[in-house]
């Protein structure tokens, strides 16, 4: 594995890289540090470990997002727990409506 030294927020840091993954590893530290600069700059947040946080909870959320959206593009959808939920409650559901149904001497 290499190393490589990016820099966020004005200080080095030294990463280690798989083989063939520079591009993308230099991409995500210069996201982190975007997105870690524009929290700094909005004044509302100065200590470096929250603004760590807020800036991995927002790429976090960013990423879900895109995942969310490009599943719906193509027609795939990410299950979440309340389709989950609906999934369990459905399945109930129609085992429910398949035992009625089974009872011929209770169908009119």
């Amino acid at each position: 594995m290499k190393q490589l030294e990016v820099n966020i927020m004005g200080q080095s840091y030294l990463l280690s890289c798989p083989e063939g993954g520079d591009a993308r590893l230099l991409d995500a530290a210069q996201r982190v540090n975007d997105v870690m600069c524009s929290i700094r700059d909005s004044g509302k947040v100065r200590a470096r470990d929250r603004i760590a946080v807020l800036a991995a909870i927002n790429l976090a959320f960013d990423e879900r997002a895109q995942a969310a959206d490009q599943a719906a593009l193509s027609g795939n959808s990410t299950p979440t727990a309340s389709d989950s939920a609906a999934a369990q409650k459905l399945a109930a559901l129609l085992t429910r409506l398949d035992n009625a149904l089974n009872r011929d001497d209770q169908l009119v």
